[in-house]
């Protein structure tokens, strides 16, 4: 058995545990998947299928680790790259095609939903909030890239393509992003998803990015689950094979968003406020506890308010939250209530109450900014929320307040 083939074999037995093999770590392992098609294993993860004119790529990697899975790809498959289909204009998907145009000494075709183009437009707009992000939720001081190969073909809903003698299926769908692709090879039988799955509680929540499509995206995962695809290549994770077990990871994944979604919307058509829908909506416990679904990377709470933000915008119903005063007049005045900012770090550090403890900590932060007491007790604090927590996004922004004042912007 194959190392990627046994690796999945061990998550969906449950012979290891999701975290022992993060759907966010690198691996740059390539393997044959199926017939004349590959897969490379890395953060953001290419597949490639073989053609009389050359190979389709499905992504060309990440713009700080396009080349290693260039490498780690030229291993099983050697034929010069033709085609390259993007899912989404996401920056660990859609960088590299210059590496392959190098070898191939000619300029490669590339594929995309239309939508890439005004993608990359934000990202030029918001190149220091993206570094920002990074910072935030990899921990990383890495540049954010300012310049971006365009698409030289796009389509709007589907796109059919024949390269070299193999049909390629190409569906537009709303999930992780509005410009996602899942791309269908009928004759190997390999589903490539994208972003739209991804061996972790579904990415659609995440706090400091843009709108996300829980509803649109579980009914993609339906759409594909209808093929009776025999290999799933994801966008991040490793594959998944047989037909019972690609159909189980779609229908479980489809099945948990739709339950997020159904809770979210019946309790904003009763008037809920946003406090009570996030204490009050959580995923089927038996889904929440497949391998492919947990909250490793994004979690379901951020998925609630990302459904509250889709449906019923910013605000979350507290009427003092409208208009609200500055936070740290708020915090000021609470201070003087508690005889102190003192005081509130105090009960701060005594609390068992990991939210609350963050919650007292920053009002005594705010009221008293230079103080190098309730500075260095709130680093601690969030040090330890960090520890505590399962998802990249929430374990980022803890460490981040953690590291110190560049950190916690």
């Amino acid at each position: 058995m194959s190392q990627l083939r046994e690796l999945s074999s061990d998550l969906l037995s449950g012979a290891i545990t999701i975290e022992s093999a993060h759907p966010m770590s690198p691996r740059f392992i390539a393997e044959l998947v199926a017939p004349r098609a590959y897969f490379v294993s890395s953060f953001a993860n290419v597949a490639a299928f073989e053609t009389d004119d050359g190979l389709v790529l499905i992504d060309t990697g990440s713009f700080l680790l396009a080349e290693r899975t260039r490498v780690a790809l030229r291993g099983v498959a050697t034929a010069p790259a033709h085609t390259a289909i993007w899912t989404h204009g996401h920056v660990d998907h859609c960088f590299g095609v210059e590496l392959y145009e190098r070898e191939a000494g000619r300029a490669l075709r590339v594929i995309a939903h239309e939508d890439v183009a005004r993608r990359f437009a934000r990202y030029r707009l918001t190149r220091g909030w993206n570094e920002a992000i990074n910072a935030r939720q990899f921990r990383t001081a890495v540049k954010f890239p300012s310049e971006f190969r365009a698409p030289d073909e796009t389509f709007r809903d589907r796109r059919t393509l024949d390269v070299g003698g193999r049909r390629f299926e190409l569906h537009h769908a709303l999930g992780e992003t509005d410009d996602h692709t899942w791309v269908w090879v009928p004759d190997a039988g390999v589903v490539c998803t994208g972003d739209l799955f991804i061996w972790a509680s579904p990415n659609c929540g995440n706090p400091q990015k843009v709108q996300r499509y829980p509803r649109e995206w579980a009914a993609a995962l339906r759409a594909i689950d209808a093929l009776g695809a025999e290999v799933l290549c994801p966008g991040h994770g490793v594959p998944i094979w047989g037909a019972a077990n690609v159909h189980r990871a779609l229908d479980d994944t489809a099945s948990y968003l739709e339950a997020l979604v159904d809770q979210v919307l019946a309790l904003m058509n009763r008037g809920a406020l946003l406090d009570e829908i996030v204490a009050t909506v959580t995923p089927p416990a038996a889904l929440a506890a497949r391998p492919y679904l947990s909250p490793v990377y994004d979690e379901p709470e951020f998925i609630v308010r990302n459904l509250y933000r889709l449906y019923g915008g910013w605000w979350d119903g507290n009427p003092a939250h409208l208009k609200p005063a500055p936070a740290a007049a708020i915090a000021r005045e609470l201070a003087d209530l508690a005889g102190g900012a003192g005081a509130l770090a105090r009960r701060a550090e005594a609390t068992a109450d990991a939210r609350l403890a963050c919650e007292l900590i920053e009002l005594a932060h705010l009221a008293a900014p230079d103080d190098p007491a309730i500075t260095a007790l709130r680093g601690k604090i969030y040090a330890a929320r960090a520890a505590s927590e399962r998802s990249v996004m929430a374990r980022g922004v803890f460490a981040s307040v953690a590291a110190g004042p560049a950190g916690s912007r």
